[in-house]
């Protein structure tokens, strides 16, 4: 079969033959893989960096995907480190690894919109007990992970959402998405509109995040309310140096959310409902199919309107 091979960490995987996959037991499935979507995790894993591991070269990345099964039927599924990944013409799944998709559903779209959509929509089911009208912060908003998140808090019944990022124009749209008020990364404003969230999902970390930190909790408005800021992106970097007088000097928490903060059956258990929405159309999501022969040239592009790449074998 034909598949994305990387056979270094420091290069890009090439179009190149695979050995095809066979089931080896009970549970597991092959199936024909329809589409792939290319998120930073996994070129995080495919450069041997990213902290949930990476298998042995050589091999085929992809984390998820959408394919079809001897049944005919579609499924979402996730793939393990260690398994052939999902940009190739096939791949070997965990039947209880994967979803059921509705009939009619666009594999494009879902797998374009699955990877970024579960990191807020994790974080806020999983992470912290939210509740309808509570005040969320989005730092990284122009990003696909970070759109979503406007989106999704807005529909999970968030009462003010704001949307902080760096490209002002991408800024603009995010108010039809869901935004009641937008603001850029650096901009004083910042700490004032934000004074009174309950919630940070910040896709940006690194070292910007105790500026970003300090500017809300100087403006909060009653500093025994309680901030819950969620680490679930790195954009800026892993390292974040927080001073300790920020953590005793407010009701403020930080926590992280992804594969390890929350357990894969709670996972599995999100993904259903998740799915129904995207299907519905519920949220906006950009994407843009590539056959997967492109995968060396695309693997480091970025498209100029934010759009997801989706390899489609």
């Amino acid at each position: 079969m034909k598949a994305a091979v990387i056979t270094s960490f420091h290069q890009p995987p090439s179009y190149s033959d695979y050995t095809d996959p066979t089931p080896s037991g009970r549970g597991e499935m092959l199936v024909e893989v329809l589409a792939a979507g290319l998120h930073h995790v996994t070129r995080g894993r495919a450069s041997g960096a990213h902290y949930s591991g990476v298998g042995k070269l050589p091999l085929v990345p992809g984390m998820d995907g959408v394919g079809k099964g001897p049944d005919g039927k579609l499924r979402y599924f996730v793939v393990s480190p260690d398994q052939i990944g999902s940009m190739a013409e096939k791949t070997v799944i965990e039947v209880d690894h994967s979803i059921k998709l509705p009939s009619g559903c666009d594999p494009v779209t879902i797998a374009a919109a699955m990877n970024p959509a579960m990191a807020s929509w994790l974080a806020l089911r999983c992470r912290v007990p939210f509740r309808k009208k509570m005040k969320v912060l989005v730092l990284g908003a122009t990003g696909s992970s970070g759109s979503l998140a406007v989106q999704i808090a807005r529909y999970l019944g968030a009462s003010q959402v704001i949307a902080a990022g760096r490209n002002e124009n991408k800024l603009a749209h995010l108010p039809a998405l869901g935004a009641t008020d937008i603001v850029t990364l650096g901009d004083s404003r910042l700490g004032t509109l934000a004074r009174e969230v309950d919630i940070v999902l910040d896709f940006v970390w690194g070292e910007s995040a105790a500026k970003n930190i300090e500017t809300v909790l100087t403006q909060r408005a009653d500093r025994s309310r309680l901030l819950t800021w969620i680490h679930v992106g790195s954009m800026a970097g892993d390292i974040a140096a927080i001073p300790g007088l920020f953590l005793r000097a407010a009701n403020f928490q930080i926590v992280g959310s992804g594969l390890g903060s929350v357990t894969g059956r709670d996972i599995l258990k999100e993904l259903p409902s998740l799915i129904k929405e995207i299907t519905r159309g519920r949220f906006q999501i950009d994407a843009k199919p590539v056959p997967l022969s492109e995968v060396e040239h695309m693997w480091t592009a970025t498209p100029s309107n934010g759009e997801r790449i989706v390899f489609t074998p």
